[in-house]
């Protein structure tokens, strides 16, 4: 990843942006890094859906608490 690092007069700032009152009439270091990974021209992956598991369907027990001896198995 590239990244630009400046050492420069808080008062060149400025106009970019406030400075706090700590801050101002001192050298900083300016950091300069990139937003996003995204190179232009090249693409993300697209999300893919899951394949083994077409068709099936989730039953409302799935979501009922475990029972007591299920929760003691899992060390819960």
């Amino acid at each position: 990843m590239e990244y630009i690092c400046k050492t420069m007069g808080s008062s060149e700032l400025g106009g970019i942006f406030e400075i706090p009152p700590s801050l101002r009439n001192r050298k900083v270091q300016v950091i300069i890094l990139p937003a996003e990974d995204n190179v232009p021209g090249e693409q993300k992956p697209q999300k893919r859906p899951l394949g083994f598991a077409k068709g099936a369907e989730i039953p409302d027990s799935f979501f009922e608490p475990l029972s007591e001896e299920e929760l003691q198995l899992w060390g819960l």
